[in-house]
């Protein structure tokens, strides 16, 4: 553990811990909510996560306003016993304050002082024994083929504060395939094994980490394109069918003619 992280430690109590309870409550209304909206959430090569890695830093794309609950739904899934942490703009935690007690931290992405808040809030994070810190350092809404992608240097700088650790990027997309209901498509790409952050300075680390994001978009883009659910995990199935009048149709003209029903629109092929 550095100096830097030993002061985190030491000084961190302003970085509030995440309730199990609170996290276990909204991750019923979350699973029920994301259900409604997508046809399935889909994780390629999550073993590519060291599931003991300690810091741990999952750095993602920032495509949508879904990101935030989708990285919810990871966390569950692919590392439940970890303690989580991801900054989020200062206003839009003020909006959605129920994120506070769930590892959310606030960071004034408008103004300068938010790159000191999330080197503080980071530091406290990495300190912490089993936290895992999630973080998007577009800061923006950015479409998934934009490139090159350009992250903000506070991360790196947190990086080259901060002694071993393991950074994997993440790949989100959100894709219509063959239901009516879009999919959430995830990829984990290879992680990186630090030795020492402070070996590279912040623009270094920042530009390293871009190019990993953007190889691993690029390889969520073949496995999106070939649309083939056996390179996915399903770790959520939500809503499908094609709904409405046409769902409607469907049962009626299957019960007259005796043709087996299939709800998916999918299984049409």
């Amino acid at each position: 553990m550095t100096r830097t992280q030993v002061n985190a430690a030491r000084a961190g109590g302003d970085l509030r811990a995440p309730s199990r309870r609170a996290i276990g409550l909204f991750s019923i209304y979350l699973r029920w909510y994301v259900r409604r909206h997508f046809h399935c959430v889909r994780v390629a090569n999550a073993g590519r996560i060291p599931p003991q890695a300690q810091p741990l830093i999952l750095f993602a794309n920032h495509a949508s306003w879904w990101d935030p609950l989708t990285a919810m739904l990871l966390a569950q899934t692919i590392l439940p016993d970890r303690d989580h942490y991801a900054p989020m703009d200062e206003i839009a935690l003020t909006h959605y304050s129920i994120f506070r007690p769930m590892g959310f931290f606030p960071v004034d992405n408008g103004a300068a002082r938010g790159a000191g808040q999330l080197l503080r809030a980071g530091a406290q994070v990495l300190a912490r024994p089993g936290a895992v810190l999630w973080i998007t350092p577009e800061s923006q809404f950015q479409d998934v083929r934009k490139r090159p992608i350009v992250f903000r240097p506070g991360l790196g700088g947190l990086m080259t504060r901060t002694g071993r650790m393991t950074c994997v990027p993440i790949a989100i997309e959100y894709a219509f395939w063959n239901e009516r209901l879009p999919e959430i498509l995830v990829n984990v790409g290879e992680p990186l094994e630090i030795a020492d952050g402070a070996m590279e300075d912040a623009r270094t680390w920042t530009n390293l980490l871009s190019y990993a994001t953007a190889a691993t978009l690029d390889e969520l883009a073949m496995l999106a394109t070939e649309r083939d659910p056996e390179a996915f995990e399903t770790v959520l199935a939500g809503a499908g069918g094609i709904g409405g009048v046409y769902e409607f149709w469907k049962r009626l003209s299957c019960a007259v003619t005796g043709r087996p029903y299939h709800h998916d629109h999918g299984s049409l092929h």
